[in-house]
């Protein structure tokens, strides 16, 4: 059975509420008024007949009797009178309630119509697409006022995102700079002819190591500031089976080094097909297929499949594991955001992997979706638009 719900208290309740009421009032007001002044001031006489009345009463007696049926008969008369009109104004007031709620919701929902946009306009606007305004249009009343300081904020947050990824984008540029000089120092020391100890040797190799870590963490640090901040012009029609199975091929060696079992009966269908940009799409996939690789067991396996409905395209990637905390894998499409040890021990990672997927699949208009899979394991899916295969793979 549907437990009952109390309506929400909103504000168009509220002014339904208080217009339905004023209206009520008025006619309640209204019909008391004319009660009063019907009842009041109306005197109502009736004619008896003329064969009834005699000329001249034959006696006093007669003429008393006649008086007093006259007045009983008109007061009878005054009393069937006041009924009908109680049962009148009755019967108009319960219209009047009806009406009055009626009305005082269409004229809240005026009121408040210029709001509801607003508040509509103001939930599609995200990071993604800050430069949208609401520009609202009509007198300059408390409700443009409104719209106008929505529109002076997002102006604002604009520009500090702005801001903040030309920061990240030129910091990540200005910082390639004297990582490519210290590793031409350190190939420079050597390279010279005298030998060179072994703890110097040593450390030259975890400092290129970490020189690596540091590329690559710039590296997705310029992918992010451009997925963020171009826009995509150049769309082209791709194939997911196609992206997925080049980047199995480009990491064969990986795939065999870890001993890892694919999985690829899902790509057979090839009508898994989306539009958007070239390069960041396939850095997407990558990024996916890597994140399986890495952080996956010995001997582990990896399963992708690539589906579309007819308007969104999906690609799913599984890997096998232990058991993941849902709350923990929600968070890993955040940058440096990582379940654990086990899940980072090559240390390859910079932790930027699926916040890229997820920062591409969103400028793309799609999502990713992270689950953490009941028997063990992760499962990634990305969700884009489908676009038509084209006509000379369908024929």
């Amino acid at each position: 059975m549907r437990k009952w719900r109390r309506p929400a208290h909103t504000v168009r309740l509220r002014l339904t509420l208080l217009y339905g009421a004023m209206f009520l009032l008025s006619a309640v007001g209204l019909l008391a008024i004319t009660n009063l002044v019907g009842l009041g001031g109306t005197r109502v006489s009736r004619s008896a007949p003329l064969e009834a009345l005699p000329v001249e009463p034959a006696t006093l007696a007669a003429a008393t009797d006649r008086i007093a049926w006259l007045q009983a008969q008109l007061s009878d008369t005054h009393a069937a009178q006041a009924r009908q009109l109680l049962i009148g104004s009755a019967l108009a007031l319960a219209v009047m309630a009806v009406l009055s709620l009626v009305l005082g919701r269409l004229i809240a929902g005026r009121v408040l119509r210029p709001l509801r946009m607003i508040t509509a306009a103001t939930r599609r606007i995200s990071a993604d697409n800050l430069h949208e305004r609401l520009a609202a249009q009509g007198p300059a009343d408390e409700v443009k006022a409104l719209a106008d300081t929505i529109d002076e904020l997002l102006e604002r947050l604009e520009n500090s995102f702005a801001a903040q990824r030309r920061f990240v984008a030129n910091a990540s540029h200005e910082l390639r700079t004297p990582l490519a000089t210290m590793r031409a120092s350190l190939d420079v020391a050597l390279a010279k002819p005298e030998p060179v100890p072994v703890q110097t040797a040593a450390l030259a190799d975890r400092l290129r190591t970490e020189l690596d870590q540091v590329d690559r963490l710039l590296e997705g640090f310029l992918m992010l500031a451009r997925t963020q901040h171009v826009a995509l012009t150049d769309r082209t029609t791709l194939s997911l089976r196609h992206l997925a199975t080049a980047a199995l091929d480009a990491r064969a060696a990986d795939i065999t080094a870890g001993n890892l079992t694919v999985h690829s009966a899902g790509l057979v269908d090839d009508s898994a097909w989306t539009q958007g940009n070239s390069t960041l799409l396939t850095r997407m996939i990558d990024n996916v297929i890597d994140n399986a690789i890495t952080h996956n067991h010995e001997s582990g396996w990896i399963r992708l499949a690539a589906t579309t409905d007819g308007t969104t395209a999906q690609l799913v990637v599984e890997t096998g594991g232990r058991l993941l905390d849902q709350r923990q894998v929600d968070r890993l499409a955040q940058p440096f955001q990582r379940l654990g040890a086990d899940r980072t021990h090559s240390g390859n990672g910079s932790g930027l992997g699926l916040s890229i997927v997820a920062t591409i699949a969103a400028a793309h208009g799609g999502t990713l979706d992270l689950r953490a899979r009941p028997e063990g394991g992760l499962r990634v899916a990305i969700s884009l638009p489908a676009a038509a295969v084209p006509a000379e793979v369908a024929a």
